[in-house]
């Protein structure tokens, strides 16, 4: 069971996916009222992390999803050279980048009855008030083993309805099974 909750977590987190930006959205889209919760995990970068985390540990696909452009964004995942080897020995035809979706984690997140906790060190943030960018270290631990770790950077952008994620892009370096 542990090994197939790796395997899938492993998967999971090297999915690939992108999707076109608006800069803005569209008149259906901004005529939704935003739910109070997104809007005060949105007020600044710093919510944005403190509410990606908290949604992740509570499961809560919904929130996560909605810390993210609605009309999508980049999601990548890039194995390391000694993981992207790993890979290709099992399964020569394996990716070393792949293309995922902040929806299809979202929806992991969800439906998991996995403890997920995703531990983030070495916090840098850039920003100009109307773009920024992320840089951290992570660990990603599944019932409390660790399941993945590298580097991660995400884009962000403040709209009208406050700070969201364009775009994630995240090495991967799980450990040797």
């Amino acid at each position: 069971m542990k090994r197939f909750i790796s395997s899938i977590l492993f998967a999971l987190t090297i999915l690939t996916g992108t999707a076109s930006l608006a800069q803005s959205p569209s008149t259906a889209e901004s005529s939704k009222t935003i739910p109070t919760s997104i809007a005060s995990d949105t007020v600044d970068v710093q919510h944005v992390i403190d509410a990606y985390h908290e949604a992740v540990l509570n499961h809560d696909g919904s929130r996560l999803a909605g810390l993210f452009l609605p009309q999508g964004g980049m999601w990548l995942n890039v194995l390391s050279d000694e993981a992207y080897a790993r890979a290709k020995a099992k399964k020569p035809d394996a990716l070393k980048i792949r293309v995922g979706s902040y929806s299809d984690f979202a929806k992991l997140v969800s439906t998991s009855k996995v403890s997920f906790n995703p531990t983030h060190t070495h916090l840098q943030q850039n920003s100009d008030g109307t773009i920024a960018s992320v840089y951290f270290d992570f660990v990603f631990l599944a019932d409390g083993e660790e399941t993945n770790r590298g580097s991660e950077t995400w884009v962000l952008v403040k709209g009208a309805d406050g700070w969201r994620i364009a775009g994630m892009t995240f090495s991967s370096n799980p450990p040797t099974p």
